[in-house]
């Protein structure tokens, strides 16, 4: 007999449970705006908060540019990118419901690779405690610092090495080669056609997405072996692009961090696992890392939803410090205010804390603003007290001063440049000038970033949400709209004063089809700031301006049939909506 799985009793239940506020709350930051909450929308790009939350009605909706909105399950849905089913699972799991378990062959193939990765945690975490090779490797975690306690809270773990470890276990539990390798965790033989796994012998830290499910993993060698083409393997190695895991959209410990970054307002950000891991366990728990990638645009906006404030710590090399500076570029782009950890001994932040907690602590605090820092760069780089030197600087420090937006701002990077450089100011402005900057590839869009179009609304389609929201605020006025009048509406905009009408405003039961756009109403009618009007008034003014711009368009239809009609030489109907129009006309 096959499985059911229920779907209105856990909804409801669902929404019994988890508060939508709270829900909203664990993404981005909410500001209380009387009874609702408000937020700069996480959907697309705005300084402004035109998101908007009603604890009353349970729902959300942006009244900014991408007008999306509608309760948990959407809001879930939309911000982790997932279909109903998985954002019901991750609801579910936070309101502590247990839904029926389906079929395995009605699972969808989403929720199929969530429990093939999940599995697969377990599998790694397993092999790292109880196999000789695994304790090797713990030995190697606890030997370069990492605490067990560590260990065990970003749950790492160990690939045996072997061909078909982890591939065969997955087997064994009902799950196919093709799926395993969906997951990310085998490959397939281009001679034998036959699988085997993508981690064999190496440390694995599993990625999590924010409701901690496993969704990816990296995979570090601890001891160096040579190929068969006696070259040495690649220290890290990740999952490569799957249908849970795109390394440029995750952000490593971010669903440890969150919590804590709100907390802290502010946000460390470094580049590799053993750098989260090692800071964390130093007692900063509000750090991430990039995940086998090089920061992006859009990793940005998710933290954007944390904290304002970016700390980075990238490795003192000359990777690092390009990907320190392409950083920079990327969270000015999107608004942070940015200081950078710079890290004199030590090549990274674990080196770092290795040598010491008061040595990471005494980092944090010098943290280096952006002027400091290419200031400091360029000195260290170039000699002031010669003409080249002095010219490379300027180059270098032209080109960042041109990327302020601020112009007082720009002024004192002029003059410090200026005196630093012991020349007039004049003529670094006159260099300013002169230098130009391409579009920075890094701060490119990727599809999902690009915005929308606005689509502006006619003035009829306000004044129908006008008259709408009135309603809601004062039922009563609706009786002043008579059945004859509902023509005057559009098709939509006519079900929605009809459902006003018979329920009195009463917004609760609105059929399946109207819901959205009834509760996107309500809650504008909530946020609308209103000053002592008289809403009677204010409903008869939009009304009569609804009734003339109904009738213009009319006379308007006329007005072209009249031309139609006399091109065709019929008087006799150019007579009779002449009849018309001069009828119309003298109502306005």
């Amino acid at each position: 007999m096959i499985l059911e799985i229920m779907i209105s009793s856990p909804i409801e239940e669902i929404k019994a449970r988890l508060d939508i506020v709270e829900v909203i709350r664990g993404y981005i930051k909410l500001q209380k705006a009387g009874a609702n909450y408000r937020a700069v929308c996480p959907f697309h790009n705005e300084k402004k908060p035109s998101f908007f939350i009603s604890p009353a009605r349970q729902i959300w909706h942006c009244f900014g540019a991408c007008s999306e909105g509608g309760d948990i399950f959407k809001f879930v849905m939309k911000i982790e990118g997932v279909e109903f089913g998985d954002a019901l699972r991750i609801l579910a799991q936070k309101a502590g419901v247990v839904l029926k378990r389906q079929d395995p062959k009605l699972r969808t193939e989403r929720e199929r690779l969530y429990e093939i990765s999940n599995l697969a945690c377990k599998f790694f975490e397993k092999q790292l405690e109880a196999s000789l090779a695994g304790q090797e490797a713990k030995k190697y975690l606890l030997e370069r610092g990492v605490k067990e306690e560590s260990i065990k809270k970003w749950r790492l773990g160990y690939a045996p090495d072997i061909w078909q470890g982890v591939s065969n276990f997955l087997i064994g539990r009902g799950y196919k080669s093709e799926e395993v390798e969906k997951a990310g965790l085998s490959l397939k033989s281009g001679k034998t056609g036959n699988y085997y796994d993508r981690f064999r012998g190496r440390i694995i830290f599993p990625i999590f997405d924010l409701s901690s499910q496993a969704i990816g993993f990296g995979g570090r060698v601890f001891k160096q072996t040579q190929r068969h083409d006696h070259t040495e393997e690649a220290k890290y190695i990740n999952t490569p692009a799957t249908y849970l895991y795109d390394k440029s959209r995750v952000l490593y410990g971010l669903n440890k961090a969150g919590i804590a970054i709100r907390k802290k307002d502010v946000c460390i950000l470094v580049e590799g696992y053993m750098d989260a891991i090692m800071v964390n366990q130093a007692g900063f728990e509000n750090v991430v890392a990039t995940s086998g990638t090089a920061l992006t645009s859009y990793q940005l906006r998710i933290l954007k939803r944390y904290s304002d404030n970016l700390l980075t710590a990238f490795d003192m090399d000359i990777a690092g410090d390009s990907a320190t500076k392409r950083g920079i570029d990327l969270a000015q782009a999107e608004g942070f205010n940015i200081k950078i950890i710079t890290i004199s001994q030590g090549k990274d932040p674990a080196e770092a804390i290795a040598k010491g907690l008061n040595q990471w602590q005494g980092l944090v605090d010098k943290a280096k603003s952006i002027h400091d820092f290419y200031f400091e760069d360029s000195l260290s780089k170039y000699d002031k007290n010669t003409l080249e030197g002095k010219k490379q600087i300027s180059k270098a420090i032209l080109l960042i001063i041109k990327k302020i937006p601020n112009k007082i701002e720009q002024d004192i990077w002029v003059k410090d440049l200026a005196n630093v450089l012991e020349v007039n100011e004049q003529n670094i402005l006159e260099e300013l000038k002169k230098t130009s900057i391409q579009q920075n590839e890094n701060i490119k869009r990727d599809d999902f970033e690009q915005e929308k179009p606005i689509i502006l609304k006619t003035r009829k389609e306000l004044l129908e949400e006008r008259l709408a929201t009135l309603i809601i605020k004062s039922p009563e006025v609706v009786n002043l709209i008579e059945i004859d009048d509902l023509n005057l509406f559009s098709p939509e905009g006519m079900k929605v004063i009809e459902h006003l009408k018979t329920s009195q405003g009463f917004i609760k039961e609105a059929p399946e089809e109207l819901k959205d756009r009834i509760n996107f109403l309500s809650l504008k009618s909530e946020i609308d700031q209103e000053e002592e009007i008289d809403l009677k008034k204010e409903f008869d003014c939009c009304f009569k301006e609804l009734k003339v711009l109904v009738l213009r368009d009319k006379l308007d239809i006329i007005s072209k049939e009249i031309k139609r009609a006399e091109q065709d030489k019929n008087f006799e109907k150019v007579q009779d909506l002449m009849q018309q129009f001069n009828q119309g006309a003298r109502l306005l």
